[in-house]
């Protein structure tokens, strides 16, 4: 009796010890390469605070649009950025026709973020 609960030990513990192990040696893929990005495209980096104070003025600059990308009855219309227009992530596809016709137009979007 005493030798059938050492082995039922033994196995359990092996197999604590080989999940503990297994799990613990994951391994992580490699990084895909960077894509390279063409040099004559204009916003090849992060846009900052000073790319959209350059564009985004009151009166709104011709060739400039800023998009409150929020839920509309939620947020847009309980506050927004003065010219902005809506258009809520959730309806892109749909809402398309507000957006300029000149494919040069600077688009800036906001959201309320992550929080």
């Amino acid at each position: 009796m005493r030798s059938r609960k050492a082995g039922v030990l033994a196995i359990c513990l092996a197999l604590l010890m080989a999940i503990s192990f297994g799990c613990a040696t994951t391994h992580k893929a490699a990084a895909p390469a960077k894509a390279e990005v063409q040099a004559d495209w204009k916003f090849h980096d992060i846009v900052d605070v000073n790319l959209v104070k350059e564009h985004v003025k009151i009166p709104m600059q011709e060739g400039v649009m800023l998009i409150d990308a929020r839920p509309k009855r939620a947020k847009y219309d309980k506050g927004h950025i003065p010219m902005a227009v809506s258009i809520p992530d959730s309806k892109f596809d749909k809402m398309t026709d507000k957006l300029p016709k000149d494919k040069d137009a600077v688009l800036v979007f906001y959201c309320e973020g992550l929080k």
